[in-house]
């Protein structure tokens, strides 16, 4: 046999690959299963932000509402004061027990999957002696 004829001669793997390993595809079969998990992914860290960043805002405006109440406000104004600093649909809900004056602000399930809620207390100032000091 010739030098030549050696080259030429078809051994068992060239031109094709052997029985069973057929890689053609597979990327674009690895790329349609990656590409929506990576989408779901970054969906659910962006509302975690966002549901982190509402959880905030609900804690500073139970804050904000408790300071009000604390100055004896009127109830109409330390709702408006914590409706202001709360997210967008949140509900707030003040009361009393004993000195202490209390906010509580919810935002409801629909707006995300669970129930964000914070609670402020305060201590009210019309219960504070006007005190000489010690």
């Amino acid at each position: 046999m010739r030098p030549s004829d050696r080259r030429a001669a078809p051994g068992p793997f060239r031109g094709r690959e052997p029985a069973g390993r057929d890689e053609r595809g597979y990327v674009t079969a690895e790329t349609a299963v990656v590409i929506p998990v990576l989408i779901v992914l970054a969906g659910l860290l962006i509302w975690g932000l966002a549901a982190a960043a509402a959880q905030v805002a609900c804690v500073d405006a139970a804050r904000a509402g408790a300071r009000a109440a604390a100055r004896s406000e009127p109830a109409a104004d330390v709702v408006e004061v914590a409706r202001e600093a709360a997210p967008s649909g949140a509900r707030v809900s003040t009361g009393r027990a004993g000195d202490l004056v209390t906010v509580r602000v919810t935002v409801p399930w629909p707006r995300f999957p669970v129930t964000l809620t914070a609670r402020a207390a305060a201590l009210a100032e019309d219960s504070v002696d006007g005190g000489d000091g010690p």
